[in-house]
């Protein structure tokens, strides 16, 4: 096969097949029983350094900001370069691109050309690790944040995606296909452009797997905030209505929804809805010695939503989520949470689909997740 993407973009809110080298429309089912490949990932990454390199400009920091500079340039010097390197060897003949789920840099730079400058250093200290492989991104919310951040990622990311994919990428939110598989990239830091989701929901008809990637998990997280940056995650009527009915197109297309964002490497699989939807957070933030080790924090199908609860039942000014978890709880077939960070491989095939973590800057396989 060649090693060229075929790939399937989004343009102008209308999504159109565009799967061969030749822009013929591609049937799924003709690859169905023929394809393996492999995609290297990275989880949150964070890139930065010292802060007076891309931070002097920005006015006030909170303190929490200014912890993570300083957690930001200490593992950039040491950890973080040596995780990337690591992912470098994954990359075999199988491997078709190189993907991170957002937060590639920290953002928070005060200043729009600075933070071009903060996503052109990243860009180019990882792609040339990545043997002339395809090197795609999702937004993540630090991609955006601080001044002028969220044009200045708007004006440049898309231009670099498009030379990556061989396709014109326009915004934030696209789809590609690699074989028989579809895979739809999501921006989950602004309103959910329902339209082109559901536009490119239904082109993923028909595809062996379908793959949603974004920052965020969609599922959501056992964490203080659960509905922060969920899709439709804002608890309104409306809103859940919308979240419900996008959990059922998910789950018709046994979606597997892979995400960062809250720095853990997490499993889950949930069933409802009349089919499943398994989701997976990938970490590569690597800040302390710790993180280099798969070390499960919690794990089986009562742990979901215990982080929550005991989160509210020490801090009475949480808002109690447990409704939410409730709603997911019954669905729930396999759960784990770790604070590995790490790089992961991709593998997909016929007979099924997996994911590999190394953790740290291992060169062995720490755990294999089965997806599928």
């Amino acid at each position: 096969m060649d090693r060229r993407l075929f790939l399937q973009t989004s343009t102008a809110g209308i999504v159109d097949l565009v799967l061969t080298s030749r822009g013929s429309m591609f049937d799924f089912k003709t690859f169905r029983d023929k394809q393996s490949y492999s995609i290297v990932m990275l989880g949150d990454t964070h890139f930065d350094a010292d802060p007076s390199v891309y931070h002097s400009k920005m006015t006030s920091p909170s303190n929490t900001q200014k912890a993570e500079f300083t957690r930001n340039a200490n593992m950039w010097k040491t950890n973080c370069p040596s995780l990337v390197n690591e992912a470098s060897n994954l990359i075999d003949e199988s491997t078709q691109m190189v993907f991170q789920v957002g937060d590639l840099v920290q953002g928070d730079c005060g200043d729009g050309d600075v933070h071009k400058q903060m996503l052109t250093d990243a860009w180019n200290f990882m792609k040339p690790k990545w043997k002339n492989l395809p090197f795609v991104t999702c937004c993540g919310n630090h991609d955006v944040r601080g001044t002028n951040a969220q044009a200045t990622y708007l004006n440049y990311m898309p231009t670099l995606l498009s030379g990556e994919l061989d396709r014109s990428i326009i915004n934030t939110n696209f789809c590609f296909s690699i074989g028989p598989d579809a895979f739809i990239i999501l921006d989950v830091n602004k309103a959910v452009d329902d339209d082109l989701l559901y536009r490119m929901l239904q082109a993923s008809d028909g595809a062996r797997y379908v793959f949603i990637m974004a920052h965020a998990p969609f599922i959501p997280a056992d964490i203080e905030k659960p509905r922060w940056l969920v899709l439709h995650g804002n608890d309104t009527t409306a809103e859940n209505a919308a979240r419900r009915e996008l959990r059922a197109e998910f789950a018709k297309r046994n979606v597997i929804y892979l995400c960062g964002h809250i720095h853990t490497t997490e499993f889950l699989d949930w069933e409802g809805d009349g089919g499943r939807i398994t989701q997976m957070t990938m970490n590569s933030v690597w800040d302390v010695i710790e993180r280099g080790w798969y070390i499960v924090a919690n794990e089986g199908i009562s742990a979901y939503g215990q982080r929550h609860k005991n989160a509210v039942a020490k801090d009475s000014s949480l808002k109690d989520e447990s409704a939410l978890f409730a709603e997911y709880q019954p669905g729930v077939k396999a759960y784990s949470r770790s604070y590995a960070a790490g790089s992961y491989k991709l593998n997909v095939s016929p007979s099924g689909v997996n994911i590999e973590l190394h953790a740290g800057n291992s060169s062995t396989v720490s755990h294999t997740f089965n997806v599928r």
